[in-house]
């Protein structure tokens, strides 16, 4: 199935979604032309009367939706939930990377979390797959309750509850309590949740509820320059992960593992190869310049977490370009000097929310960059590039 007309395979399902930009019911004979067996549409004035290849629903959106609950609930295999408010595409990624080793394996694609991109993870499983993982996301109170009505997980993790998307959900408390909508879901049906016990917030969410837990396995950080060695379950581990706050998504992994079954060499082993892309924590030698390229998303807590770490890497010549976070809300300002006080080394601050009084280059855009770094190229620096997705720093490194 696909709502892309630009990825119709032939015999596949074609959903007419919506957007605000578009309206894919216009797409629906090119994507009968490009092979789709027959697309879901909710225009009648698109349908072309007596071609069965047209199915004319109230709702596109709610038709995919009502289609991913049934699919799931035909499914036998376990289903693994994970949510959180940073790590959880990569702890996502490093699960299915371990599961891996002993199962066939469907998960979410890239950062297909929302309710769009859940149902169509849910229906592209099929019988050859042997487990799950299915990645879900918020930016307001109620919407991880409706993803998890869909998955129906058997088992899920919440990475960690920080401050992002504030303005969704109007409070640090507002994030916790949209996020432990995975807890009382899972609660409700009597299922249960990894839990890193060295966090006090999940571990009081869980409480709270009286759900059923399972502890994350041992694992501490030996070096962090820039990638992530640790010991994990009492195993040497050396990661492609930069970042000591990884070491939480690293045990995340280990532990689902062990649960269904998968030898700690096979884990190790994982661990060791995984890669990690998606413009998250990316180590990039350009041969002029050493860059960690964090550019698909910030919130508070992930650049202080991002900032403190690239403070304890050993290297001359340090630099952080940063850019604005977004969806703060009336906290923005003073969370965005919050996170000046982090930085140590010379810094370039792009978007208009950082404080007019910082101590460091300021720019309005990625493109005032781009041309700052075409009349003064940077070179023989170690640079940390980390903002908001809206930022488009990720274009920065072919400049660097």
């Amino acid at each position: 199935m696909t709502t892309d007309t630009r990825k119709c395979e032939s015999g596949s399902l074609f959903f007419a979604l919506k957007g605000e930009r578009f309206d894919g019911n216009t797409y629906a004979s090119a994507a009968l032309e490009q092979g789709c067996a027959a697309v879901v549409v909710d225009n009648k004035d698109v349908v072309v009367e007596g071609d069965e290849r047209y199915v004319l629903v109230d709702d596109v959106l709610t038709t995919l939706q009502q289609l991913a609950a049934y699919h799931r609930q035909q499914l036998t295999i376990p289903v693994i939930q994970v949510t959180g408010t940073n790590g959880k595409t990569t702890t996502k990624e490093l699960i299915a990377a371990v599961l891996g080793r002993k199962y066939k394996v469907r998960y979410t694609q890239g950062n297909l979390n929302n309710h769009i991109g859940v149902p169509l993870t849910l229906l592209s499983i099929t019988k050859d797959d042997e487990i799950a993982v299915v990645e879900t996301g918020a930016n307001h109170p109620g919407e991880i309750a409706f993803l998890c009505g869909m998955v129906k997980a058997d088992c899920g993790l919440i990475t960690n509850v920080g401050r992002a998307h504030l303005e969704g959900f109007g409070s640090f408390e507002g994030v916790k309590k949209t996020k432990g909508e995975l807890y009382d879901n899972l609660a409700a049906r009597g299922k249960f949740a990894f839990l890193n016990g060295e966090d006090a917030d999940l571990s009081e969410m869980a409480e709270q509820r009286g759900l059923k837990t399972e502890a994350y396995v041992d694992g501490e950080v030996k070096e962090c320059n820039p990638f992530v060695a640790c010991v994990l379950n009492g195993r040497d581990v050396q990661t492609h992960l930069i970042g000591a706050y990884n070491i939480a998504n690293v045990r995340a992994a280990a532990t689902v593992g062990l649960h269904f079954g998968v030898m700690m060499d096979d884990i190790v082993a994982a661990m060791e190869e995984y890669e990690p892309n998606l413009g998250r924590s990316q180590y990039v030698d350009t041969g002029r310049n050493r860059l960690i390229v964090d550019a698909y998303n910030a919130n508070p807590t992930s650049m202080v977490a991002a900032l403190d770490n690239f403070n304890e890497i050993k290297a001359d010549g340090k630099m952080v370009i940063l850019g604005a976070m977004g969806e703060l809300g009336e906290g923005s300002a003073a969370l965005h000097r919050e996170v000046l006080g982090h930085i140590t080394c010379e810094a370039w601050l792009v978007g208009k929310e950082w404080p007019e009084d910082a101590q460091a280059r300021r720019f309005a855009s990625v493109e005032e960059v781009i041309d700052a770094l075409k009349v003064t190229p940077v070179d023989n620096k170690t640079v940390l590039v980390k903002g908001s997705h809206s930022t488009k720093l990720y274009q920065l490194p072919q400049y660097l």
